[in-house]
């Protein structure tokens, strides 16, 4: 089984709450202009959490270190599974790097662009984990 690996990046809101990390895509046209939790894939040898770990490094610009799995895993194709893991910022701030955009948004923005159909349909998986996490005080 090959991998794609996700980041669910956190940040304490300012007024309170806590804000997700989103990229929007810019490719395949199927998904373009989608936002998801930025990521990608494992190479050979190498373990999910590293993985996640470069992708962020190659695509946000930051450091980070890969947390716990989140609970579902979303079967892409045959061999192909994608999973999600927190991630914790330990440098740099997120940039656009391989995206259209970065924005961090709070449990009703989540809800709000999944009602819209502006989520990657595979993240949506996540939806009720995340909403947990966002909407903890």
């Amino acid at each position: 089984m090959r991998y794609v690996v996700a980041g669910a990046l956190l940040r304490e809101r300012a007024g309170g709450g806590r804000e997700l990390l989103l990229a929007q895509r810019s490719y395949p046209p199927e998904v373009a202009g989608l936002w998801e939790l930025p990521g990608g894939k494992c190479g050979p040898g190498e373990t999910r959490a590293a993985a996640l770990e470069r992708e962020l490094d190659e695509e946000l610009d930051v450091r980070v270190v890969a947390g716990a799995p989140l609970t579902e895993q979303v079967r892409l194709r045959e061999d192909l599974l994608l999973v999600a893991h927190w991630a914790e910022l330990v440098a740099g701030t997120p940039r656009a790097v391989e995206h259209q955009d970065l924005i961090w948004v709070d449990a009703a923005e989540l809800a709000a662009l999944a009602a819209r159909g502006a989520l990657v349909p595979a993240d949506t998986a996540w939806l009720p984990e995340l909403t947990v996490a966002l909407d903890v005080r």
